[in-house]
């Protein structure tokens, strides 16, 4: 019986570790502070996992306060705008038409690669909600695929064919906003291949959009350095077959 006992305290010692995995001291008493003030400030506030609140304190650079500003303001965001807890298909059709998201594979960090195809994205008359809430479609599908610890995803923007058609500022602006804002600190990396003349006068415009925490984590790579750059951070064997690896891309919405 003490056996059983002491193999329980174990298992339960080892959860607890794993769930402490990665976080330094400085943050885990950061986020029973923020756990604190949360109650304070709100106290309707739902308790969230500790990643999440460490996600929202590193977006803060560790400020308390504004972190917990940041979340309460996500959480209510949410409750608002994603009533059911998810953003069915049927909510997006017009953007799923388009096929311009997919995703595939794990980089060498682990971390799940979503590939976007901005040559496909076209304005939709009065569609700037059915914009947003595809981001929301395609964030969440992303994140979905997050192993326990691991809580970014990298993101590979082709911007092959990109035109005229397809610059939507607004749109573009609006994506920037849901990432930084409700998903902070899920982007770990994004490539921009392909690009052409014409983007970087759209690019101008959206920079000043963009917080340096997301700005570090863009990376625009030279067509005679693609394959070698893809192959530095990804297998060839998780490596969409488009760029000459193994795996096949698949539509976010049928992932």
């Amino acid at each position: 019986m003490e056996r059983e006992i002491e193999t329980e305290q174990n298992k339960s010692q080892k959860v607890e570790e794993a769930e402490n995995a990665g976080f330094s001291e400085l943050e885990r008493n950061k986020i029973q502070l923020m756990k604190a003030l949360l109650n304070k400030q709100d106290p309707s506030f739902v308790e969230v996992d500790d990643y999440t609140m460490r996600r929202f304190l590193r977006a803060r650079n560790l400020d308390i306060e504004k972190a917990s500003i940041m979340l309460l303001k996500y959480l209510k965001w949410r409750h608002t705008f994603v009533p059911k807890g998810y953003i069915s298909p049927s909510e997006v059709p017009n953007e799923i038409t388009q096929n311009k998201v997919f995703v595939q594979g794990v980089d060498k960090q682990g971390r799940p690669i979503a590939v976007v195809f901005g040559g496909r994205h076209l304005q939709i008359k009065d569609g700037f909600e059915e914009l947003k809430r595809f981001v929301v479609f395609a964030f969440d599908k992303v994140c979905a695929r997050l192993l326990a610890g691991n809580e970014e995803f990298m993101m590979i923007l082709d911007l092959q064919g990109y035109g005229y058609s397809n610059s939507d500022v607004r749109g573009y602006i609006g994506v920037l906003s849901i990432l930084q804002d409700y998903y902070p600190e899920r982007l770990g990396k994004c490539l921009i291949i392909h690009v052409p003349y014409l983007f970087w006068a759209l690019y101008k415009i959206v920079y000043p959009f963009i917080d340096n925490n997301t700005r570090n984590k863009i990376m625009f790579v030279d067509n005679r350095v693609l394959t070698s750059t893809l192959l530095e951070l990804i297998d060839e064997r998780q490596l969409p077959d488009l760029y000459g690896g193994k795996q096949p891309l698949v539509p976010i919405h049928n992932s």
